[in-house]
């Protein structure tokens, strides 16, 4: 199969399983599982108010709803599985979802005097994510 680049499979599978199945599902269920504990260790806000947490906890289980496919897609990419290129269009399309929701997600936090993300943070979180995602839907794309 054609590739983007020397080995574009390989590294957008470990990208799509670091970025989407151990930051999004894995870090999603534990903020599922024990939303204080994921509070304490980072993976969730300090300081948000309530009708942000509402939110939130949405998209943390829509989350482990979906994002468990990462795994399987970025394992089988590295694998070089045929099925995992039609796969990996679920993950690649979430993850540029999620790059370009987080973006203005924290852009109106800040808008409305909530600053819970560093800017660096917002840049690096935004960055992986829609990285993560383009490439994944270009090896997809290419893969026909």
């Amino acid at each position: 199969m054609n590739q983007i680049f020397p080995y574009a499979n390989i590294v957008t599978g470990i990208l799509v399983l670091a970025v989407g199945f151990l930051m999004h599902w894995i870090g999603q269920l534990v903020s599922v599982i024990n939303w204080e504990f994921a509070t304490k260790i980072g993976i969730q806000e300090k300081g948000a108010p309530d009708e942000f947490k509402v939110y939130e906890k949405g998209l943390a289980i829509a989350d482990v709803a979906v994002a468990w496919t990462y795994g399987f897609a970025g394992v089988g990419l590295i694998l070089n599985a045929p099925w995992s290129y039609r796969l990996i269009w679920v993950p690649g399309i979430m993850l540029i979802y999620h790059g370009i929701s987080f973006w203005f997600w924290t852009h109106y936090q800040n808008k409305l005097g909530y600053r819970l993300f560093s800017d660096s943070i917002r840049v690096i979180w935004t960055s992986a994510n829609l990285i993560t995602g383009i490439l994944a839907v270009a090896i997809a794309w290419q893969a026909g």
